[in-house]
């Protein structure tokens, strides 16, 4: 999916941003590992040996992107990451979660059917 590793980038120049003006590394190390494990897990999931392997990975992905969208707020909530860029960020966050719960919805339904 173009639009994880598009965000995956975004995420890591945002983390560069962060570490030079100082934010403290723990937070941003979280920020950057879930942010760019989303893509990670949507790229083994293609390559997943079976449908509930796909799943597992999905589920992992929409779990990376919540916890991302909570460092997103948190960023944001204490004023360390300006609200536009706040918000730009987490609508596309947002989106990726939209589309990881449709594509996990529909998984599991057709996982359903074939048993």
């Amino acid at each position: 999916m173009d639009k994880s590793f598009q965000f995956g980038l975004r995420i890591v120049k945002l983390f560069m941003h962060l570490r030079k003006i100082k934010v403290e590394r723990d937070l941003c190390t979280q920020f950057l590992r879930s942010g760019t494990s989303i893509g990670a897990n949507i790229e083994e999931a293609i390559g997943g040996s079976s449908r509930k392997d796909f799943v597992h990975k999905l589920e992992i992905a929409y779990k990376e992107a919540r916890e991302t969208r909570y460092w997103l707020r948190l960023l944001k909530g204490s004023s360390l990451l300006e609200n536009k860029l706040a918000e730009s960020f987490m609508k596309d966050c947002e989106e990726i979660i939209k589309i990881l719960t449709a594509i996990l919805n529909s998984s599991k339904t057709q996982q359903i059917i074939n048993s």
